[in-house]
């Protein structure tokens, strides 16, 4: 079995091109750089292609003997990219892949959308079939990337699975990184009501998921929501992270009317300059409700999530905890966490 990845240096895809190779596939690994896989390039049967997924004479060949393929690459977290590059690379070179795939007889297209494209979700928790109304340009040329692979499918019969990953943490996650050392410096306040709640899953599940849904065959021409059984409480989650790194948990609310506005102009005037900003609108959709049904997975393709945020965030944490700048916590209170 051969399987292709892209985006296989993000945090995802590497998590992904370790977990294939260890159940002994052949992988393709193809990105842009490979500072995080790097390490592994002399490890047996993987191959790292160094590529845009835009060019179609590179895909061509990468896609030779393919079984299957997991398309992870998106253009994501840059806010001063151009509008531009997110039409080209989540819609258009996803449409473009498919085709390809389905030309060089790829058994089966895993296609990573986001639940980010139901935009602000008005009447949690949403479901696979609840209204999609994203307004960001992430999120919107995301669903434009999930339509336009769907459409194909539909009028070809190509065997197509879209997941839509609720917020993906674990070691490596450089935006779980960020949150532990605001939260540990004192740094983190929340925004509107601390008992929103916010779904998640660890990269371990993540990776079985997507597994589970390039092989399962009742997968193809569905798409699921992948994440915890259920969505923890703001509140509750930055109370983990402040339990694991020994602080005190945060408490300073600042109302969205006043933080709106805020996040907007530091997010223009950073981009003016341009820099990543510290803050942005996208910022402020860790603060909406983000809790969703994630039984059809179960349902259908018999998945279901098996760690807690608890354990999830402890993993994580003691992967590395010098990479957050942080020091150990003290055993009682690690103990008081984390005792089962």
């Amino acid at each position: 079995m051969t399987v292709l990845i892209t985006g296989a240096d993000g945090f995802v895809g590497s998590h992904l091109v370790k977990d294939q190779a260890q159940r002994g596939r052949r992988v393709r690994a193809v990105d842009l750089t490979f500072s995080r896989i790097g390490a592994m390039a002399d490890t047996p049967r993987l191959e790292m292609i160094q590529a845009d997924i835009r060019n179609s004479d590179a895909m061509c060949q990468a896609l030779k003997g393919v079984t299957t393929v997991f398309h992870l690459a998106s253009a994501h977290l840059a806010t001063t990219l151009p509008e531009r590059d997110y039409w080209t690379i989540n819609r258009d070179a996803s449409r473009m892949l498919v085709e390809l795939s389905h030309a060089a007889g790829v058994d089966r297209f895993v296609h990573c959308s986001s639940v980010g494209v139901y935009g602000k979700i008005t009447h949690p928790p949403a479901d696979e079939s609840s209204p999609c109304n994203p307004d960001l340009i992430y999120e919107r040329s995301k669903l434009a990337g999930e339509q336009t692979v769907r459409d194909y499918s539909s009028t070809s019969g190509y065997p197509v699975v879209i997941i839509r990953p609720a917020w993906v943490y674990g070691p490596g996650c450089l935006r779980t990184e960020k949150l532990f050392r605001a939260v540990t410096k004192r740094h983190f306040f929340f925004v509107g009501d601390r008992e929103t709640k916010r779904h998640c899953i660890y990269i371990q599940d993540m990776v079985e998921a997507l597994n589970r849904v390039a092989s399962h065959p009742n997968a193809p021409g569905k798409t699921f929501i992948i994440g915890n059984r259920k969505a923890s409480t703001l509140r509750g989650l930055v109370q983990e992270m402040a339990d694991l790194a020994g602080v005190p948990a945060p408490t300073l609310t600042i109302p969205r009317l006043i933080a709106t506005p805020l996040f907007t102009l530091v997010e223009t005037a950073f981009t003016v300059l341009g820099q990543e900003p510290p803050l942005s609108r996208r910022s402020l959709r860790f603060f909406d409700d983000y809790s969703f049904d994630t039984s059809l997975a179960k349902r259908e393709v018999d998945f279901e999530a098996t760690f807690s945020i608890r354990e999830g965030l402890r993993l994580t944490y003691e992967a590395n905890p010098g990479s957050l700048n942080l020091g150990k916590a003290p055993d009682d209170v690690r103990a008081k966490a984390y005792t089962r």
